[in-house]
């Protein structure tokens, strides 16, 4: 499915594991269960990870849509 406007790419990502990363550096890797159009977004099963290690597992974690640079699906 083609994104033709931002959210388009959010939505197809919904329920499917990203990595996301924040403008502290701090990226996290969860699946995607819902954002709005701020992109505050709210991921499952969320981890913390820090050069490319587990650091932290999460649960479910709401991160604010300002603080995020990238939201990429998981390789």
């Amino acid at each position: 499915m083609e994104a033709s406007r931002p959210l388009d790419a959010l939505n197809n990502a919904r329920n499917k594991r990203v990595i996301v990363e924040l403008k502290n550096n701090k990226q996290y890797v969860g699946v995607l269960r819902a954002f709005d159009i701020h992109v505050n977004a709210v991921l499952e099963s969320a981890e913390e990870r820090v050069g490319g290690e587990v650091v932290r597992k999460l649960g479910v974690v709401f991160l604010r849509g300002d603080t995020i640079i990238l939201i990429s699906p998981e390789a």
